[in-house]
């Protein structure tokens, strides 16, 4: 008898690890993937469905395939709305509320603290990478792959940084701080790209220059993303991308290949804007090709608005739709919403517009959501973000978000959308000629617009409907739960080194 026991124990384990090997697998196929395409600096009006006037087909396809919101909300610079991303939090909060080194001197970017999604969803299996533009951090310790990121290849901090070495007295300073230093390499000195791993520093690949800036797309961000996808598909293990597109920051150059190419040869910026439809395309095949299209969640956004024509130095800019304000600076619509389409066939309902309020913040909690990770989400610091995933999964026609808060670069609040109302409390005397170097002025009463049917916020009511006064009430409410959040969880101010938590206070 006991001959034979080898045998059927041999079978139990065969069985075993079959049911094993399905568990894992059925598990690894309930986790949908994530692509997530943040294109730079592209403006509500720039995609062909979105009213642009450059041919986008891809893009176009990808709204008839999933959901496209027409009223998402980012923040008015690259830095806070890649935080906002990443954290789900206000990026006043953590102190990453503009592109500008701390005046502190201090470090740039996130501190160590801070909880990304990129972590939360490495914390839930998820192999995770990033490709392309990063600008949280520019040091050891504060990179992609210090915050949860498996790997990644790319920048620490913007595009503009590929024109620095075209001036002769860049390079000089450069090389003085260097003998100075005595020192022969830094990190972001000049600019450089980057790559690193999880555990390991980063590493200098190569310089960023106007030689490179061009072809950094296709040439390398695309190529990575879609062979990382492919490798994880084959895998069979869940996966997160991330993917900092390059283009349409300034300065606005394209790969040779697309130059001349746009409908109706309409300049360099739409070039631009067909490569980037032609690359939205090419990760969308690989999707496809690696046989993860239905459990894929596929994201394409902007994080803030175009620049328009006036900082293009006369070159035909981008649009920001019907919305007046532009890039960086002004609290207006134009500002702050830009394009958004996210895909899942089967689950997101195909040709679907919304017009509810979401925001750069709400990713955070959604993806946690709809990836079974919302556990996950810290409890020890406020997360501003909002789970909006039943509207996109068509189980709710509204969203469960009724406001959203826009800060300026110097982090002070600048204006509140409640439902269809905008409240301002500042700006500037002509909007259309606000410029980078103007500071915003406190409006003696804050100004107030009816979204529903002056999107363009030509008409402040208390000149066409004094009987509004009433809007004061909840605007007021949402600014005082802000400053009684700040109260208790103090804001971090940007450059602060070794931030160790609330709990840790006093």
């Amino acid at each position: 008898m006991r001959y034979r026991i080898l045998p059927v124990l041999t079978a139990s384990l065969w069985i075993a690890l079959f049911l094993s090997a399905e568990s894992v697998q059925a598990q690894s196929e309930s986790k949908p993937n994530i692509v997530f395409f943040l294109a730079d600096n592209t403006g509500f009006g720039d995609w062909g469905v979105y009213g642009g006037q450059v041919e986008t087909p891809n893009i176009d396809q990808l709204a008839s395939e999933g959901m496209r919101f027409t009223n998402y909300n980012v923040e008015v610079q690259c830095t806070p709305s890649r935080s906002a991303i990443m954290t789900g939090r206000h990026p006043v909060r953590s102190g990453t509320y503009n592109v500008l080194p701390p005046s502190n001197g201090g470090p740039a970017g996130m501190t160590p603290w801070e909880y990304t999604i990129a972590e939360l969803l490495s914390d839930a299996g998820y192999k995770t990478a990033l490709y392309g533009k990063w600008h949280l951090g520019n040091i050891q310790g504060r990179l992609p792959n210090d915050q949860g990121f498996d790997e990644w290849w790319g920048i620490p901090n913007s595009w503009e940084e590929s024109g620095y070495t075209t001036y002769p007295l860049y390079n000089a300073m450069i090389e003085e701080i260097f003998k100075e230093r005595n020192i022969t390499e830094a990190l972001d000195a000049p600019p450089h790209v980057l790559e690193g791993k999880k555990g390991e520093d980063s590493k200098v690949v190569m310089e960023l220059d106007m030689k490179v800036r061009p072809i950094i797309d296709g040439e390398y961000l695309i190529p990575k993303t879609v062979e990382y996808i492919k490798k994880q598909a084959a895998a069979k293990e869940p996966f997160f991308v991330y993917l900092g597109y390059s283009e349409m920051h300034p300065p606005i150059v394209c790969n040779p290949e697309f130059v001349g190419k746009s409908l109706k040869h309409s300049g360099m910026y739409a070039d631009c804007i067909a490569e980037m439809d032609h690359r939205v395309g090419q990760v969308m095949d690989a999707v496809r090709e690696a046989g993860v299209e239905d459990n894929t969640i596929f994201v394409l956004s902007s994080d803030n608005a175009t620049s328009g024509l006036s900082a293009n130095a006369g070159a035909v800019g981008g649009s920001n739709g019907p919305f007046r304000g532009n890039f960086f600076y002004t609290p207006y619509e134009g500002s702050m919403r830009v394009p958004a389409i996210v895909r899942w066939p089967g689950k997101i309902p195909a040709g679907a517009v919304s017009n509810e309020i979401v925001a750069a913040v709400d990713w955070f909690p959604t993806l946690a959501e709809m990836t079974g990770s919302s556990h996950l989400v810290p409890t020890d610091r406020p997360v501003d973000g909002i789970d909006f995933s039943k509207l996109l999964l068509g189980e709710s026609k509204e969203s469960s978000r009724e406001h959203y808060m826009f800060f300026g670069v110097d982090g002070e609040l600048m204006s509140i959308k409640w439902r269809y109302y905008k409240m301002i409390k500042r700006g500037f005397r002509d909007p259309q000629l606000a410029t980078l170097n103007q500071a915003a002025e406190v409006f003696q009463l804050p100004k107030f617009y009816n979204l529903s049917n002056d999107p363009q916020e030509d008409f402040n009511l208390w000149d066409t409907e004094l009987t509004m006064t009433w809007i004061f009430a909840p605007m007021l409410e949402i600014e005082g739960a802000y400053k009684k959040s700040v109260e208790e969880y103090p804001n971090i101010p940007p450059g602060t080194e070794d931030f160790k938590g609330y709990t840790a206070r006093n």
